[in-house]
């Protein structure tokens, strides 16, 4: 099951700035992949050191420069990083730091962003959240990541093939580019969610499970995860709207307006799952209980029929000797018969009245074509 919270105790009493990785190790060996390009050309490679990447700092080259790092958990190797770029040790922290809340920072040479990256988890289809940083100067872009995904595989695409806006405007809009492909890829997860949300309404509907209750529990345990992570980033992408910072161009605004209405729609949406799912689970254990209360129901009748035949059999069990149906002939067929027609009465009595008939159906209290879509 995944965590929703990262252990912090390594670090209680370590002086700020101290770098140390708060997380899972997600890869063995960090990987450092430089890409450079303008509208003309561009150019790809991998890193074998961090020395590689300090020259990009300088700001009178003319080619936009992308370094992109799978791995935070070697803190000499981001540590000189953060060294070389003039990186606030506060900052390369955060960077180390995968418990980190969705945010901005603006400082007078470059902007940090913090996201979260939402995946479904191959091995048991749960959700899991990785932390991507990015720092963006006036003509490069340092994105880092837990480890390789390939999420940000369509942007490499799109700066080989020169498809788009991308290789003729600065490093502005490709951050906006790598931001968009994050929440693109909540799209993915919602669409995906709303599909085993429908499946789960129609299997409620036929018969109410065990099984259910648990993929209910996973259901809402997701959507927390979710939600820790779409609220904080329209805080983000509305700062960099709206935001003063000389990074930000103002033909990029316009781009980053339209992520904001697409976090917009995805909070919309994860809430109309939530509620969804808790009239789910509302539903199933009013079936559960409903269903017990006829299954105690049919006992009750059962007993309530036995009551007046085990008042008789009492009666002709006390063995006293001057009973006088102990010594008729016809005494046992009679007291049987008796028996069996107080059965068969009641019975008919209580089918009559239909006190063993529950009238219970999930679908008639739920109705899917009544729920609120996405």
């Amino acid at each position: 099951m995944v965590k929703l919270t990262k252990k912090r105790s390594k670090k209680a009493g370590l002086p700020p700035g101290t770098l140390i990785h708060i997380g899972e190790k997600k890869t063995e060996k960090i990987r450092i992949t430089i890409t450079e390009y303008n509208e003309g050309c561009f150019y790809e490679r991998e890193a074998k050191s961090i020395e590689e990447c300090l020259p990009f700092k300088d700001k009178s080259r003319p080619m936009v420069a992308w370094i992109n790092i799978d791995g935070i958990h070697q803190s000499e190797i981001l540590g000189k990083l953060g060294e070389g770029f003039g990186l606030h040790p506060l900052i390369v922290e955060d960077i180390m730091n995968t418990d980190q809340r969705p945010k901005i920072e603006d400082f007078e040479t470059y902007s940090y962003l913090v996201l979260k990256m939402v995946y479904f988890n191959g091995k048991d289809g749960e959700i899991v959240s990785e932390q991507v940083s990015l720092i963006l100067g006036q003509n490069f872009v340092i994105s880092f990541q837990e480890s390789e995904i390939g999420i940000f595989q369509v942007i490499r695409d799109r700066i080989r093939t020169n498809k788009g806006r991308i290789r003729k405007l600065g490093a502005n809009y490709l951050a906006y580019c790598l931001i968009d492909a994050i929440v693109d890829n909540y799209f993915i997860i919602m669409e995906t969610m709303g599909e085993k949300i429908e499946l789960l309404e129609d299997e409620l509907v036929r018969e109410p499970t065990p099984g259910i209750l648990h993929t209910i529990y996973n259901l809402k345990r997701n959507m927390i995860l979710l939600r820790r992570s779409v609220w904080p980033l329209r805080e983000v992408i509305g700062g960099l709207e709206r935001g003063e910072s000389l990074l930000i161009q103002e033909s990029t605004r316009i781009y980053l307006k339209d992520i904001y209405d697409h976090t917009i729609h995805i909070i919309d949406t994860l809430e109309t799952f939530r509620e969804m799912v808790a009239g789910m689970l509302d539903i199933y254990l009013s079936s559960i209980n409903n269903r017990l209360n006829a299954d105690i129901k049919v006992l009750t009748m059962i007993a309530t029929i036995f009551m007046p035949l085990t008042f008789i059999a009492g009666i002709y069990g006390m063995n006293f000797k001057y009973m006088p149906e102990l010594e008729w002939r016809w005494g046992y067929p009679l007291i049987m018969f008796i028996m069996s027609a107080v059965s068969i009465i009641m019975a008919f009595y209580f089918k009559k009245k239909k006190w063993g008939h529950t009238t219970y159906k999930p679908h008639a209290h739920y109705n899917k074509s009544a729920t609120p879509q996405s």
